[in-house]
């Protein structure tokens, strides 16, 4: 059904749901566990399926498109709720799956709904794994361990912070690498992963990457000018701007409290450029290397600690383990699946 080819042992459906039409992708017997896997911005669930496939005998992996991306219905991302058009979603998706509870998974921005997940349906989560989260209090703009919004506009975060190339040629359908900063497979090769890795299935993570929706209210979504640097303010469509600090509201709080609190893995790449402590992906980072002219400083935009932000936030919360992947970038567990997995079954047991 998807367009993406699927590996021998997983199966693809679309699920009808009150909300949404998801596309979802399957592996192991019907009433195994569950174990829901979230992917991140710019891939789908095909990012998932080597580990859906390695799941012991006697659990179910179910793996949706996240609204916005894959072959899942094309429906606008509401920002302004932050995560919850997504947190609806999935809670929507187990209902009519009957899943009570599940173990849930989430890769990059899939691990910040994961956390999400958790603040809003706690009892419905067995286990969370997050893999390169991005940081509870959003992607960009904020600073110190408590997330404090650089401006009050929220400016360096949302929309406007994507570069317009890559979207461009995503809609595109640009498989080339033409293009050193935007080439969607440029992007992929050098910032998912630790080079010099490829995958032996590059091709359909690319064309995972290329099914993300893409407009002005889709990806990257609309933004606003700011009189505070870098000059662009978060919008309130689109995936870019619901990961927004401004959107995301007191979901951090509620993750914090939850009652009861699943047991949280969060594995990491030790050379990951996107979520880190200095990422290149973050205005503050990118304006302290000289990148991006105009830049007013450490004291009022240092590069976002991303990491400690997690670590901070984990530890409030409580029971949780932090497995760092040695010589892996963004995705472990595309890159080291047999050390991911050696950490990602012992909380599945």
């Amino acid at each position: 059904m998807s367009p993406v080819p699927t590996l021998p042992g997983v199966t693809s459906k679309m699920v009808d749901t009150p909300r949404i039409k998801t596309h979802v992708l399957f592996s192991g017997p019907e009433n195994g566990t569950p174990v829901l896997f979230l992917h991140g911005n710019a891939s789908s669930a095909t990012f998932w399926e080597e580990i859906m496939l390695a799941l012991p005998a006697g659990f179910r992996g179910i793996a949706p498109d996240l609204r916005g991306y894959g072959d899942t219905e094309d429906k606008l991302v509401d920002a302004t709720r932050g995560a919850a058009d997504w947190i609806d979603d999935i809670l929507s998706l187990m209902d009519v799956l009957k899943i009570e509870k599940a173990h849930v998974a989430g890769h990059s921005m899939g691990g910040t709904l994961v956390m999400n997940l958790v603040a809003a349906a706690p009892a419905r989560v067995l286990s969370g794994t997050v893999v390169n989260p991005g940081s509870p209090y959003g992607f960009g703009g904020s600073k110190g361990l408590d997330g404090q919004p650089c401006y009050d506009d929220f400016a360096g975060s949302g929309g406007g912070i994507v570069n317009p190339d890559f979207p461009k040629l995503i809609a595109a359908g640009d498989r080339s690498s033409d293009n050193p900063q935007a080439s969607p497979r440029v992007v992929m090769n050098s910032f998912y992963f630790k080079q010099p890795f490829s995958s032996a299935r590059e091709e359909d993570l690319l064309s995972s990457l290329l099914t993300e929706k893409v407009g002005p209210d889709k990806y990257p979504g609309d933004f606003v000018p700011s009189a505070n640097w870098p000059n662009v303010a978060p919008g309130s469509l689109g995936p870019i701007n619901a990961i927004s600090p401004k959107h995301v509201g007191d979901s951090v709080k509620k993750f914090i409290l939850a009652s009861p609190k699943p047991p949280i893995l969060w594995v990491r790449g030790d050379a990951d450029l996107i979520v880190s402590d200095n990422s290149f992906f973050d205005f503050g980072t990118l304006g302290k290397l000289g990148y991006v002219p105009g830049w007013p400083g450490e004291e009022i935009y240092p590069p976002q600690p991303m990491v400690s932000q997690t670590r901070h936030v984990l530890e409030q919360y409580g029971p949780f383990e932090e497995v760092v992947i040695a010589e892996t970038g963004h995705s472990p567990f595309i890159e080291k699946p047999a050390e991911f997995l050696a950490a990602f079954l012992k909380v599945l047991k």
